[in-house]
């Protein structure tokens, strides 16, 4: 059983693959057996040596004794931490502080648990990693609705402004990062900030040694359950991400 201390944002999973796949989940007992099961087809199809870490950020449907479940079926390639409900940012930075503290791992790899991150085309993203320290995902294509597609648009236009140069899809979770660029940018983002792969992306845009690849990606629609967005809380949490950026250096 992993050790989780939540306000401290540290974990200490048993990581030792050159991969980590980190995965924040929520509620998604349907999906999360399908997108495991793919994404582990397409991994061993490249022969990576990998390891799934699998987030529980709270959930309270039955996703935690899935996620036990198929843990218990792999234990060497899926790691499951279970944790208060934090979002999906924070929950994604204790993944990223998990893996960059393993010695073993050598690549940081973000997807979401809903099914939308089609494995397809990480062979391309993967073969990238020698001309880059960040290879991520450029959707060109949504599928899950006008009101997240907006919402994602809103978030690059803010980020954009305050980061005075183009963030691309700053929040894409479609992410390989080299375990080293990562614990440097890590270093200048604190551990409470909401969205957090929106800070990570602006961090790592501005430091200067970087290499950057990206591939267009098709977002598709969720694999279960139930789509939804609060707006009230994308509000919120828009401005509170735009008065958190100024204070990143």
């Amino acid at each position: 059983m992993a050790r989780i201390d939540l306000q401290a944002h540290v974990i200490s999973p048993a990581l030792n693959a050159p991969l980590v796949i980190v995965i924040p989940v929520y509620n998604e007992a349907e999906a999360i057996p399908t997108v495991i099961q793919e994404w582990k087809a397409t991994l061993d199809s490249l022969e990576i040596s990998y390891q799934f870490l699998l987030l529980n950020d709270g959930s309270r449907d039955t996703t935690l004794e899935v996620l036990h479940g198929m843990e218990r079926g792999d234990p060497g390639r899926i790691v499951v931490v279970d944790k208060p409900n934090a979002g999906h940012g924070r929950t994604c930075r204790l993944g990223y502080s998990a893996a960059v503290e393993a010695p073993a791992v050598e690549w940081v790899f973000q997807i979401d648990s809903d099914g939308q991150c089609n494995p397809a085309y990480f062979p391309e993203l993967w073969a990238k990693r020698a001309e880059a320290d960040c290879v991520f995902g450029r959707r060109v294509r949504r599928d899950d609705g006008f009101a997240r597609m907006m919402t994602s648009k809103i978030c690059k236009l803010g980020a954009s402004f305050m980061g005075g140069r183009n963030l691309g899809d700053p929040n894409v979770p479609y992410r390989l990062m080299r375990r080293e660029t990562l614990a440097a940018a890590l270093q200048k983002i604190p551990a409470s900030f909401d969205i957090h792969n929106v800070a990570l992306t602006y961090v790592l845009k501005r430091m200067p040694t970087v290499r950057w690849s990206y591939v267009p990606i098709v977002f598709r629609d969720r694999q279960g359950g139930s789509n939804s967005i609060n707006l009230f809380n994308v509000v919120h949490y828009g401005i509170n991400m735009l008065l958190e950026l100024r204070k990143l250096k």
